[in-house]
């Protein structure tokens, strides 16, 4: 292993299992952050990176945000917890209207959770059981799709199709497809925003209820955009072709914008930006601009009313976290919303996009380029594989940009980049011209 620099001497590395990470590799030159302001983290040897993923898809209005950090130390000075099983605090009552606010018109009911994952498992149990509440039992089965991410829970992975993200756990749902992803590099390459080919992929959910009827399929979950598998976007039409087959056969549609949420792709969630209200929808990661670790379901009024039954007295839904509507991360969650109204954040993305897009796109002709995408204040670089080495040419970008000052996402050989929303210009200049320099460096 490398000698320690410095600024690491006192710390062992080898206690902390790191998660998603090629543990021995980073631990021989580890990429280490100390300290975060605005648009920029500073190393433990004080040189400074700029932010090109918005942490982990979560900080979306900067770092060092002072409101936040006021909201939280006031409230864990005044309550540092509560419980919400059969109690309650203020917090997330308000916080829950709020967001509802926000909200596309219809989903008007909010289950907090602790992560993006807990809200997919969380939006999961909640089809499964309303389907039962309304005397449709037999709709047990679930429909996610290839290259889907939706969290780590075995709910989530069960409905995700990532490959690496399953294949080492045999113990998964039963009862679940999945429909083809979108990526469609032949057809589709190089194109701006959405891309023109590939609604018809829609058109396997329908073969999907021929195989199994209707009346067995309890709900279909997709990302509006898949981030983690490397930014693979919608094409045109589709969202909406799955919204039109869903309604007609009965069956829910979840919506997980666990990234796509609070501004991401140009409006509150892309159910918005894109005109499709779905039936759920699953949030966390900028919901507290990253601060605190907090999820929110966002479910339709006819869903939650169709628990409303029976005794008044009787729970009607057995499910929920110690940490539910958690009052620091509630409070971390209303000074974001504060942020993000005053400053006008979810909706810049959309103000900025053309002028991202023209900056990615400018990348077209360096060499292993073989495609570009991009929405909002969202952006994927896709690199060729090398032969019998895929994803190390990702690799080695994705380091080498951190070393020269920019951290950006690699999924394989797929580079991900999705910058604070309060990005100017020229920050986004910076941002590409550090990822373009060593594109250029790596053969």
């Amino acid at each position: 292993m490398q000698q320690p620099t410095p600024a690491q001497q006192d710390l062992s590395l080898d206690p902390f299992w790191m998660p998603f990470t090629a543990n021995r590799q980073f631990k021989a030159r580890p990429r280490l952050l100390a300290s975060a302001e605005g648009m920029f983290y500073t190393d433990v040897e004080g040189r400074q990176v700029m932010d090109g993923t918005s942490g982990l898809w979560c900080c979306n209005a900067g770092h060092g945000r002072r409101e936040i950090a006021e909201a939280v130390s006031k409230q864990i000075s005044s309550m540092d917890f509560a419980p919400t099983f059969q109690m309650g605090h203020p917090l997330p009552f308000q916080l829950a209207e709020r967001l509802t606010e926000l909200s596309p018109a219809g989903l008007n009911r909010v289950f907090f959770t602790n992560s993006g994952s807990e809200s997919v498992d969380t939006a999961l149990k909640i089809a499964l059981a309303y389907q039962r509440a309304i005397g449709q039992g037999t709709r047990t089965r679930l429909i996610g799709r290839e290259l889907g991410y939706h969290g780590v829970g075995f709910g989530g992975i069960s409905v995700g199709g990532m490959v690496n993200n399953r294949k080492a756990f045999s113990a998964l749902l039963p009862g679940v497809d999945h429909l083809p992803h979108t990526l469609d590099l032949e057809r589709n390459a190089f194109t701006q925003g959405l891309p023109q080919f590939g609604i018809e992929r829609a058109e396997a959910l329908e073969a999907l209820v021929t195989l199994h009827g209707a009346e067995n399929i309890a709900a279909v979950i997709v990302e509006p955009m898949s981030g983690s598998a490397g930014v693979i976007l919608p094409p045109q039409g589709y969202l909406k072709r799955l919204r039109e087959i869903t309604a007609k056969h009965g069956i829910l549609l979840i919506f997980d914008e666990v990234i796509t949420g609070y501004g991401r792709v140009g409006a509150p969630f892309a159910a918005q930006r894109w005109e499709v209200t779905p039936d759920i929808i699953t949030t966390a990661k900028g919901l507290t601009n990253g601060a605190i670790p907090m999820g929110a379901v966002f479910v339709s009024e006819a869903i939650h009313d169709a628990f409303m039954q029976g005794p008044a007295g009787a729970i009607e839904f057995f499910h929920g976290y110690t940490y539910s509507g958690h009052p620091v991360a509630a409070a971390a969650a209303l000074a974001t919303l504060d942020i993000y109204a005053r400053d006008g954040l979810l909706t810049r993305a959309a103000e900025l996009e053309s002028y991202w897009a023209e900056l990615l796109h400018s990348l077209k002709d360096l060499p292993n380029v073989i495609d570009i995408r991009n929405t909002g204040l969202v952006g994927a670089i896709h690199l060729a594989s090398r032969e019998g080495a895929p994803g190390a040419r990702g690799y080695e970008v994705f380091d080498g940009c951190f070393w020269q000052g920019a951290m950006i996402r690699c999924t394989g050989d797929i580079l991900a980049m999705s910058p604070p929303l309060i990005a100017e210009k020229q920050d986004l200049d910076q941002l590409i011209e550090i990822v373009s320099k060593v594109i250029k460096q790596t053969a």
